[in-house]
Formats: structure tokens, C-alpha cells, sequence
């Protein structure tokens, strides 16, 4: 099987240890463990062995993520190495040469990545920014046959930041019911959002729903590699057996970590604190794009540390990355990575310093290209 470079991941990996400021991450300042954890907690996790844990993941996580999700059972819950890993092992064991999938743009690639290799026949649908980065219900509804076995859509949105309308939630699980499609909803952002609101989750809006999510961006805690899915048991039966193949079951430090992040106390003090840095930085952000308003356009964003900003240069969203780097030693993401060229990725959840400091380099760029 071939499988395409991920040209996002490939471009943060090389560059985002070596650049002076890396304005490529979703997420906000990771939390380290004296943030995370009260001294007795951090005690207590010197009498963690380190063996091999459940599988699927252990009972007591599985009890905090099914918390999450009115009337979720343990059994309909698979734990991964983050929300990647969750991804990956849905289109492995759901994905076979033909099927027709719809997958909506501007997007987080690694899917679309996968069902190409996986032989899927994917038919793209986009976010329209004229209607605040929402789907066109009359476009998707056209694209939508019989044959159509997936609709999958990232919510709140890499990389726009958006969160779908009650309306185009309503229209997209009556197109996947009268289709009798899955609807797979990655909402990894979910909790990031900076007006407070959680965005809705499509769990229990339709029987053949598979939700995915993880403790990387909402949280701050990407280094935990800690994701999970959630959908009807038969289906996390089917895919536990590819989990055999991959990495089997998480770390038994991340195990328990992520079960007392998600503790009911202390997930909505990390939900806070991501709240808290979102709404002091995005004003940072959002004031330096008015300020070269004749360069940028925007619509600003509702969760996660990422504004999706259309820029009036005559250059390629990539070329002019790897210009920011050359010249700058800054890193943001190209248009180009989520299939839209002419906009860059800003990634607003740095300290505050930080972020100003990397943004003014930006502007020097952008006024020698201007």
C-alpha cells in the first residue's frame, strides 16, 4: 500500500524544533505536571508500574471519557495514542476500495490521506467563508448518493475555527440518515471554545455516529498521546483488533494522568485555563491582522488557538512559509496543507510575548513582498 506524505506533519516536524518561533501548533501552551496534578497526586505516581495496560483502555479512564457522553457504555469506548491513532484505525477497519466518502474542506489531511491509500472514493465538500465557514446544505445534499457510506467533518474546524450552525448539523445527520451513512466527527477542539459555549457533539444524534476526540488540543496535553472513540459497540469491537496491530494500548503513566485530567474538577480547570489564554491572545492576533487589514482577511474564529486568515499576495501559501522561515525563523501553516491555497494558519496559543515577537517578524516579510 502507498501512502502519500502528510505535508503538514512532515513540514512541522522538520521545522518546528528548529524555527526561534512556531506559530504552527492548534493548541495552547501545553500544561506541565506541576500545573496538572496536586503534590499528593504527583507522589502517588511514583507507585504507578509500569506495565502494560488494558488494551482498550482501562476501566476507570473509560468511565471518565463515557461521562462525557450521555448513555455511553464502556464497551463502546477504545482508547488511542491520541485522536491520530483513533483516525487511523477507523479508516483501516471501516474503509474498503470503492467507497464512496464525503469529506469536508478546509481540513486536518491525515483522513484524507488515509482514504486514498485505503482506495476510497472521496468526494470533497467545502466550508464556504461567505457563510462564516459553514457547508452549503444544497451543494453537500447534491453530493450525497445511496452509495455514500462516510460523511466526515472535523467540529469545531481545523483549520477556520468555525462551529457548525444547529441548522448545518440538523442537515448533515438528515442527509446521513437518508443515506443510512456514517457521520465520523472528529471534535478535538471541542472545550477550546472562547466564548465558554461547548460546542454540541453529534453523539446520539444518529444511530451511526462515531465521534473521536483526545487530550491534545483542548487540553494542552499533546504529550500524553491520549485520544479515544466513541461509537456503537459493534463497531468499537471491530476496530479494537487493529489496535492490536498498532500500538496496542497507551502508556500506563498516560492512563492515569488522562484519568485525572478528565476528573470532573480538574478537566474544567484545564478547560478554563485554555479558555483564559485563547481570549487574551486572540485580541493580540486579531488586532496585528486589522492592522495589515490591506494584506488579510478573516473571520474570527469561535474554538481552538487557529485563525485561518485569506492573505492579497501574489504567492503561494507554501512558498511563503518556507520564505518565513528562511528569512525569519518563523513557522505557520500553509493554506496549501488544508487543500486552500492563498491563506495562511496562525497558531495564537504561545505566551503572549511570544506571540507578538513572532508576528512582527511576519509583518516584515509581508511588507518586502507587499
Amino acid at each position: 500500500m502507498h501512502i502519500d506524505i502528510f505535508k503538514m506533519e512532515r513540514m512541522q516536524s522538520t521545522w518546528e524544533n528548529v524555527v526561534d518561533y512556531n506559530l504552527s501548533e492548534s493548541g495552547v501552551h501545553p500544561l506541565n505536571l506541576k500545573e496538572l496534578l496536586t503534590p499528593a497526586e504527583i507522589e502517588a505516581l511514583t507507585e504507578v508500574e509500569l506495565g502494560y495496560t488494558q488494551t482498550n483502555g482501562t476501566i476507570p479512564l473509560r468511565e471518565r471519557i463515557a461521562a462525557l457522553y450521555p448513555g455511553v457504555g464502556l464497551e463502546q469506548i477504545l482508547t488511542t495514542a491520541g485522536s491520530s491513532e483513533a483516525n487511523f484505525l477507523l479508516m483501516w477497519s471501516l474503509i474498503e476500495p470503492g467507497d464512496e466518502v464525503l469529506f469536508e474542506l478546509p481540513n486536518y489531511m491525515q483522513m484524507a490521506g488515509l482514504l486514498k491509500a485505503f482506495g476510497a472514493e472521496v468526494k470533497p465538500f467545502r466550508l464556504r467563508e461567505s457563510l462564516g465557514w459553514q457547508p452549503d446544505l444544497d451543494e453537500l445534499r447534491e453530493l450525497v448518493t445511496p452509495r455514500t457510506k462516510l460523511i466526515i467533518l472535523t467540529n469545531p474546524n481545523n483549520p477556520t475555527g468555525a462551529v457548525l450552525s444547529a441548522e448545518a448539523m440538523s442537515g448533515i445527520v438528515e442527509l446521513a440518515s437518508g443515506a443510512g451513512a456514517w457521520i465520523l466527527a472528529d471534535e478535538v477542539y471541542q472545550g477550546a471554545e472562547l466564548s465558554g459555549r461547548a460546542t454540541p457533539s453529534f453523539w446520539g444524534r444518529w444511530e451511526k455516529t462515531l465521534v473521536v476526540n483526545g487530550l491534545s488540543k483542548a487540553y494542552g496535553l499533546p504529550g500524553l498521546r491520549i485520544g479515544w472513540i466513541v461509537g456503537p459497540e459493534e463497531i468499537v469491537k471491530r476496530t479494537w483488533p487493529y489496535h492490536d496491530y498498532t500500538t496496542i494500548s497507551p502508556s500506563a503513566l498516560s492512563d492515569r494522568l488522562a484519568t485525572i485530567a478528565l476528573s470532573p474538577g480538574t478537566r474544567e480547570r484545564i478547560l478554563a485555563r485554555t479558555r483564559a489564554i485563547l481570549n487574551a491572545n486572540f485580541p493580540v492576533l486579531a488586532a496585528w491582522l486589522e492592522r495589515h487589514g490591506d494584506l488579510f482577511a478573516f473571520c474570527p474564529p469561535e474554538a481552538g488557538a487557529i485563525c485561518f486568515a485569506r492573505y492579497a499576495l501574489g504567492i503561494n501559501s507554501t512558498d511563503l512559509v518556507e520564505r518565513l522561515i528562511r528569512e525569519k525563523s518563523v513557522l505557520v501553516v500553509p493554506g496549501d496543507h488544508f487543500e486552500t491555497d492563498g491563506y495562511l494558519r496562525f497558531g495564537y496559543g504561545p505566551e503572549r510575548g511570544y506571540l507578538l515577537k513572532a508576528l512582527d517578524l511576519v509583518g516584515e516579510t509581508l511588507k518586502k513582498i507587499a
